[in-house]
């Protein structure tokens, strides 16, 4: 028998994802500008790459992020407007504990009722796989409806409560974030980041 079981070994990866929101962040080049997919077409008319940036854990590379918005996207508003942040990983993490984790940081910032914050752990838990190196998880915040997420460019699934978009994203893009150079560098084009 493990010494550690499966729901150990989450529970410590969830930590150490949480642990990575804490970290140092740089803009990134690697996460360059490209023409972006359909899925984020879909959802936002006029296109740019709003900002960018690589998240990093003790000089560990976790993932590099980009945010896709429209033209006159401003980032005090952010919320009732759409736009796609899309996550490239970099290293292996469990489904699971990204979920745990993202639920962890919602907690914190005090966003959703405990009863939410239950339900939206079972909806991330169900949308969110296990990634390995150069797998994408895009996320699309959908005014009013909720938001869409798509995983290498494929629809996964929809958590359809403008609550958990707001508490979703505000993990990256809230003025209380805990990688909060990540968050300027995903606003970077705005005029509007603070």
């Amino acid at each position: 028998m493990s010494s550690s079981s499966p729901s150990s070994r989450a529970k410590v990866a969830a930590a150490a994802l949480a642990a990575a929101l804490l970290a140092c962040t740089m803009p990134t080049d690697s996460a360059a500008a490209k023409d972006p997919a359909p899925h984020v077409r879909k959802y936002v008319e006029t296109v740019k790459v709003q900002g960018q940036g690589r998240l990093t854990w003790f000089g560990f590379h976790v993932y590099d992020a980009q945010l896709y918005a429209g033209a006159g996207f401003d980032a005090r508003q952010w919320a009732g407007q759409p736009f796609v942040l899309e996550l490239t990983y970099a290293r292996k993490l469990d489904g699971g504990a990204i979920a745990e984790a993202s639920r962890d940081e919602m907690q914190r910032m005090n966003l959703g009722t405990p009863e939410e914050q239950a339900r939206w752990l079972a909806a991330m838990r169900g949308l969110f796989p296990n990634v390995d190196k150069g797998r994408r998880i895009a996320g699309v915040n959908v005014p009013g409806r909720g938001a869409r997420f798509y995983v290498d460019g494929q629809f996964a699934g929809s958590v359809d409560e403008p609550a958990f978009a707001r508490a979703f994203f505000s993990i990256w893009l809230d003025e209380r974030t805990r990688a909060p150079k990540l968050r300027e560098n995903l606003l970077a084009s705005s005029g509007g980041s603070t």
